[in-house]
């Protein structure tokens, strides 16, 4: 799994950057994010989290919806909306509420 960064949607704020633990996600010259080695990424979607913009999607592998699948996150106060999106442009939304998921 790999993630894409959306340069024109990127404010360049460094928060994806700062959470990376593989230390991939770097600044071009004009302040945007990008990956530097995409095979790298450990697919933690740690940045996907962390990125208020939607600019950051992570690739999902054949095992969990993939060939070209991607998935943004969408924080609303304690409100996580996980979206799923196929190649053909349908979305799925799994809206998980913090103070709620440790009672499972």
């Amino acid at each position: 799994m790999s993630i894409l960064i959306d340069k024109s949607m990127c404010v360049g704020c460094g928060k994806c950057m700062d959470v990376c633990p593989g230390n991939l996600i770097k600044r071009n010259s004009e302040g945007k994010a990008y990956i530097c080695h995409p095979g790298d990424c450990w697919g933690c979607a740690s940045c996907v989290k962390t990125c208020g913009m939607d600019a950051i999607c992570l690739y999902l592998g054949p095992d969990m919806g993939g060939l070209g699948a991607t998935l943004t996150v969408e924080i609303k106060g304690p409100i996580r909306e996980w979206k799923v999106k196929d190649v053909k442009g349908q979305e799925t939304t799994i809206r998980v509420d913090q103070r709620k998921s440790n009672q499972y």
